[in-house]
């Protein structure tokens, strides 16, 4: 929609400059419409019957003229004959693509429309012809895709046709409307006539109205069944204690509405309690000792034992230090209610916890995720262990344990792996997938297996666990029918989405593997809000803590004002040593996503101030547009990773190119350096040859 419009202003600015500087005469303009105006009237057919065939062709085979076509139309047709003829006429050339897309090229389409046809077809299957009449209003996406996508879901045509030509009619009219009064200008500078400013301005209008009464409409629709209360108890209920329920019960108190927050379990969630603090606790220990026995590199040496009750110790120590940032006393200081027990949906408006029935205009759902213990045989017998149970059975080991299997060669089995491997554990990490961390750059991954191999641990991939037992010890057999002894077993092979028992499937919610939500992490109620692990697609603090606020704001501040949640890139680390981080794409995304890019490597090795340290191991790894400085997505493989990507992370969010922190000075020699001698890389690549020989002659000339 915007590209047309911004077509139509350039031509009525062009329009108007030549009236005012060039003056041509209109006698020659009014001629030359008469004569087509003439010959349509000597021809009342065929003009009709030619242009409707023209523009079924035009539609059918997806080509970019059918906004040329329609202002032209409506110019020589007039308003009425020309919305009747284009509106047929489009509809049944979508009808023919999509037949198209179905019976012959549902591979082609597939492929050309990637993950675009993913979305499109998950929309369909959830709302069917209403999401397909939401596209048609508002075209979020070409007409052409949608024409395309659809032919491989599985609505009926009729319905298809049918929905399109309902759907495409409002936009159809508006455009005809700017054709019609185009084709009644007497002169240019009818141009600034009342009548096509009108239409214009009626252009620009449409699709805010369409989004406006579509809303509306979502709104009645899921609502139909419930009674809205005449007013409510509170502005918010925020149910969950973790990063998003946090941020969002925060946010709302510092924008003064009365906020209530409703946790089942402690407050702080899995990220102080069970992930992110007691982890990164455990390997700054791990950390200590991996430096002390390296230290002889750099000539100092150090004889390394590990203390493990105060090891453990001093994880409590460091949750017990964080968790009054997340305490009850610290929230209700801020105003925010908060209630101990579970909570349930009663309504898209009514929560029940216990017996206390609560009300608010909007609710948000940050429920979190658990540890997933996948269905092998044999498993439980073995007494598993997750990242929510693993501490409390650390602690109350003398030692760390002498023979551990982790499952699971993710960011959390990684981390723990290599981590109770630099303080003493025996650890053998198994992991189904060909390799390490199968979701990040392949080259980072061999780079962080090798360290891994490098500290002891054993590392097993492409092994899929296929049955546990104990007899005299326990144990686990392998696909291969090999078979490893063990006394202690970590599983970290994923988490799920704690969905069930609050009351989504009775409001009919959907939730599959995540609550569904759209742009603006709205649920199939609108005033019902997801954020975090439970709303996907990543499970990180940081991006439950930015969605957490996303979804306060937009409860708070709807329909007067939206965000959307998805418009800041989301930074990710696995902190082993060396660190991998990361932003946006890998370059086998963008291969697979059909982007075309470039690739820029800067290897840590030619690093001053990493050469000084001895950390030379790594490298920057940018994904670039084609031909373009626009950053699309980095990979940090090193020492301090994931405090360097964070430069990058900043030029993402604010669109600044690799130009820009080219020229930013910074401290020599520091680690920040890396991105700027990676995107100095970068430009070393994009200099033109022909401009190096005009600067050498011109050197040479200004040298006499």
């Amino acid at each position: 929609m915007r590209k047309p419009l911004i077509f139509l202003s350039l031509i009525a600015l062009a329009v108007i400059a030549a009236v005012l500087v060039a003056d041509p005469d209109p006698d020659k303009l009014r001629s030359l419409r008469d004569g087509l105006v003439d010959w349509r009237d000597a021809h009342p057919l065929a003009l009709p019957i030619g242009f409707f065939v023209t523009y079924v062709v035009v539609t059918a085979l997806s080509l970019p003229f059918a906004v040329w076509l329609t202002l032209l139309g409506a110019a020589l047709l007039g308003f009425w004959q020309g919305l009747v003829l284009i509106s047929f006429a489009s509809s049944f050339g979508a009808l023919l693509a999509f037949l198209v897309a179905r019976y012959l090229m549902r591979d082609w389409v597939r492929g050309r429309l990637g993950p675009r046809l993913a979305k499109i077809e998950k929309g369909a299957a959830r709302d069917g012809e209403f999401y397909l009449f939401s596209l048609r209003l508002i075209p979020v996406v070409p007409f052409f895709v949608i024409n395309l996508a659809f032919g491989l879901t599985r609505m009926k045509a009729w319905k298809f046709y049918g929905v399109s030509q309902l759907g495409m009619l409002p936009g159809t009219a508006v455009y005809v409307a700017a054709g019609a009064q185009l084709g009644e200008l007497d002169s240019l500078s009818g141009i600034v006539s009342p009548g096509l400013l009108g239409a214009f301005a009626a252009l620009a209008v449409f699709p805010w109205v369409a989004r406006a009464a579509l809303r509306i409409w979502t709104r009645r629709r899921a609502y139909r069944v419930y009674k809205r209360p005449a007013k409510f108890d509170r502005n918010l209920i925020v149910i969950g204690a973790g990063a998003a329920g946090l941020v969002a019960s925060y946010v709302a108190a510092q924008a003064k509405a009365k906020v209530t927050l409703v946790q089942e379990g402690p407050m702080g969630g899995d990220c102080l309690n069970f992930g992110c603090v007691p982890s990164k606790a455990l390997i700054a220990s791990a950390r200590a000792a991996g430096v002390a026995r390296r230290s002889a590199d750099l000539g100092v040496k150090a004889e390394v034992s590990v203390d493990w009750p105060v090891v453990m110790r001093r994880i409590s120590e460091v949750i017990a230090q964080i968790a009054p940032n997340d305490s009850v006393e610290r929230y209700q200081g801020l105003g925010v209610e908060v209630i101990e027990g579970h909570a349930r949906l009663e309504d898209p408006w009514t929560v029940r916890v216990g017996e206390r029935r609560l009300t608010a205009r909007g609710i948000v759902l940050a429920t979190g995720a658990a540890p997933v213990i996948p269905p092998i045989e044999g498993i439980e017998t073995v007494e598993p262990l997750t990242s929510d149970t693993l501490w409390d059975a650390l602690a109350a080991m003398a030692a760390p344990p002498g023979k551990m299997v982790i499952l699971g060669g993710g960011p959390i089995g990684c981390e723990i792996a290599q981590a109770l491997a630099r303080l003493g554990a025996g650890v053998t990490l198994i992991e189904a997938a060909e390799r390490l961390l199968i979701r990040e750059d392949a080259e980072a991954a061999e780079t962080i297996e090798a360290a891994l191999r490098a500290d002891g641990i054993e590392v097993m991939t492409g092994a899929k666990a296929i049955r546990f037992g104990r007899d005299a010890g326990k144990w686990l057999e392998l696909e291969d029918g090999s078979k490893l002894q063990f006394d202690t077993l970590l599983v970290a092979v994923g988490r799920k989405a704690r969905l069930e028992g609050f009351g989504l499937e009775d409001l009919g919610i959907p939730a599959d593997r995540v609550i569904e939500t759209n742009d603006y992490l709205e649920t199939l109620m609108p005033n019902i809000y997801a954020a975090g692990d439970v709303a996907g697609p990543m499970q990180l603090t940081n991006a439950a803590g930015h969605q957490g606020w996303i979804a306060a704001a937009n409860a708070l501040a709807s329909p007067f004002w939206r965000f959307k949640a998805h418009a800041a890139p989301i930074p990710h680390a696995v902190f082993t040593a060396p660190e991998l981080a990361r932003v946006g794409m890998t370059a086998a995304q963008a291969e697979a996503e059909g982007v075309a890019h470039e690739v820029t490597t800067y290897p840590l090795g030619d690093l001053d101030r990493a050469l000084a340290e001895g950390a030379g191991e790594g490298f920057v790894r940018i994904v670039t547009a084609k031909g373009s400085d626009k950053i699309l997505g980095v990979t940090i493989c090193g020492a301090h990773a994931a405090e360097v990507l964070a430069e990058f992370v900043l030029a993402m969010r604010h669109g600044l190119g690799l130009g820009k922190i080219l020229a930013t000075p910074h401290v020599y020699p520091s680690w920040s350096e890396a991105a700027k001698n990676a995107a100095g890389r970068w430009r070393q690549a994009h200099v033109n040859p022909s401009t190096l020989k005009i600067a050498e002659r011109f050197m040479s000339w200004r040298r006499g």
